[in-house]
Parts: structure tokens; C-alpha cells; sequence
């Protein structure tokens, strides 16, 4: 009985989780195509953000983007003028990214543009205290390096 109502609390957390992500993919989606751009380069334009300068494989990493998804969307991205791209000095395999001042403008007008996933998650948080923000940012913490671990455990990268 215990076993059973265990499972059903794991199921419930995971149902929770996987709604939120369908919405927040909804809301990415949209705001995605309202800005000409793919989901995999609004992914990568938010990634590279989180950096100055990172490689491609960072990115791909970060992203869990197939290789040859990432490197259309980077392709696209610096034609568009939001990304620059060049080889890391010495190593003529490695792709070094960085964003481009249009691809920050970009950022910062989708940001603040009305019904786009930053906004939508704005008006959420302020449903919430502060408290339980916080308590909310910390349990997703202790969830994700809990999975990190497992994942770590059973011989995938992390992260």
C-alpha cells in the first residue's frame, strides 16, 4: 500500500513537470515564430546569452540539439547577423559563438513584448510570494541535481 501510494505521488510530480513544459513550449513555440526564428534558435540565442563566448558544442550540450540541428539554427542565426562565429585559435574543430549586438536587441525586444514567454512567466511569479518563489526555485534545485546525480550514476553527462 505504502509502495502504492509512493508511486502515485511520483506520478503526479511528473505529470506537474510535464505540464509545465507543454506550456512553456507552447508559449516558446509562439514566441519563437512571432519573431522569425525556430525554436532551436530561440534556444540557442537564450543559451548563448547565459555566456559571452562559448562553443558550439557547449551549446549543443546545453541544449540536447542533434548536431545537425544545431548547426542549421547557428547557420541561420549568424546569415540573420545574431550570432558570430569563428574557430577557437588553435583548434580548427571547435566552433566558438558568440551573440551579436542585433541578436541582443532582438532578446531584449522579445523580452518585453507582450504574450511572449518572459512576459507570461512575469504575471505567474507575481502570483506567487516571495517565499514561495523561493522555496519553489529551491525544490526544483534539489530535484535537478538529484536527476544530475542519477544521470551522472548511470554514465551520462550531466548537465
Amino acid at each position: 500500500m505504502e509502495n502504492e501510494k509512493q508511486l502515485m505521488r511520483s506520478v503526479q510530480l511528473l505529470r506537474s513537470f510535464w505540464n509545465v513544459q507543454k506550456n512553456i513550449m507552447r508559449f516558446v513555440q509562439r514566441t519563437a515564430a512571432e519573431n522569425g526564428l525556430t525554436v532551436p534558435q530561440y534556444s540557442i540565442l537564450m543559451t548563448i546569452t547565459l555566456y559571452k563566448v562559448t562553443t558550439q558544442k557547449n551549446v549543443g550540450e546545453k541544449t540536447f540539439l542533434p548536431k545537425s540541428t544545431l548547426s542549421q539554427a547557428v547557420d541561420g542565426l549568424v546569415r540573420a547577423g545574431m550570432l558570430h562565429r569563428e574557430h577557437v585559435e588553435g583548434n580548427r574543430r571547435e566552433i566558438q559563438l558568440s551573440i551579436t549586438d542585433q541578436g541582443k536587441n532582438l532578446l531584449k525586444t522579445i523580452h518585453f513584448h507582450e504574450g511572449s514567454i518572459h512576459q507570461v512567466f512575469q504575471t505567474a511569479i507575481e502570483m506567487l510570494s516571495e517565499e514561495q518563489f523561493e522555496k519553489l526555485l529551491e525544490t526544483h534545485l534539489q530535484i535537478t541535481n538529484f536527476l544530475e546525480a542519477q544521470a551522472t550514476d548511470q554514465g551520462e553527462c550531466s548537465k
